[in-house]
């Protein structure tokens, strides 16, 4: 690189300090069977939607984009079905919200690595704030959704 150790050094610690520089500790999208799903929208609300996913296991990140759609959200499970349900129930239903667009990663042509919440601390109510339950819902009841690792009722086999 054409500078000595100690400015390396130096550089180093300032980029950690002002948190441009952080560790991140990930799976590995190309090594693992889980699917990756991009949900792109419009919504009047972009701030309450990216606080309703905040502790959702399924959820990695969200961004929010200029365009035709104003919000890029990240999701990733075992099966495609969960993730539609997820959709379906806590996006798609939402007035606020128009114009959903789904697409599958099928690929990645670089190692992609991402935060996967696998800590996860058991609850009654669901972190989404939906009011109902896992039990209560139909797609759950009829197999469409693996239901949520933090309320218990989740019947899949990466959590």
């Amino acid at each position: 690189m054409g500078i000595s150790q100690p400015s390396v050094g130096v550089r180093l610690r300032k980029l950690k300090e002002k948190g441009a520089l952080s560790f991140l500790i990930g799976m590995n999208f190309k090594k693992i069977d889980l699917y990756l799903v991009n949900v792109e929208l419009t919504a009047q609300n972009s701030t309450e939607i990216l606080k309703k996913f905040r502790g959702c296991p399924y959820f990695l990140n969200g961004f929010v984009i200029s365009g035709k759609r104003n919000l890029s959200l990240f999701f990733v499970s075992e099966d495609l079905t969960t993730i539609d349900a997820l959709v379906d129930a806590h996006i798609r239903s939402r007035d606020d919200v128009e114009d959903v667009e789904v697409n599958v990663v099928i690929t990645s042509y670089k190692d992609l690595i991402f935060p996967v919440k696998m800590k996860i601390e058991k609850s009654d109510s669901p972190p989404c704030g939906s009011e109902s339950r896992c039990a209560e819902c139909d797609y759950y009841r009829i197999g469409r959704c693996l239901g949520c690792p933090v309320t218990g009722h989740y019947c899949g086999n990466f959590w």
